[in-house]
């Protein structure tokens, strides 16, 4: 019978570091691999950071829009509601 390996102590990284980590393969300098490799990390851990940082910027656009649209309604809103009032007192 073979020895049992035993597990890689979970490592923990900083957002910082993931940022950096995530921001290096999206310079297209390197691949995930490699940058995974020349880290010591597991590719597929640096694939989910990938794919995670993507999902949040498509997040925080969506976010961004639709603050600007709420605040064009409440402008328009606020147009509507000062028009009703100076009809209200020409109509009298």
């Amino acid at each position: 019978m073979g020895k049992k390996r035993k597990p890689r102590p979970r490592r923990s990284f900083t957002p910082e570091f993931k940022a950096e980590i995530v921001e290096l393969c999206q310079r297209g300098d390197r691949s995930v691999g490699q940058v995974a490799k020349d880290f010591h990390l597991t590719e597929t851990a640096v694939r989910d950071w990938v794919k995670q940082a993507e999902i949040d910027a498509d997040e925080r656009a969506e976010l961004a829009a639709l603050r600007r649209e709420n605040r064009r309604l409440r402008e328009d809103v606020d147009i509507l509601r000062r028009a009703t009032a100076f009809f209200a007192t020409e109509t009298r």
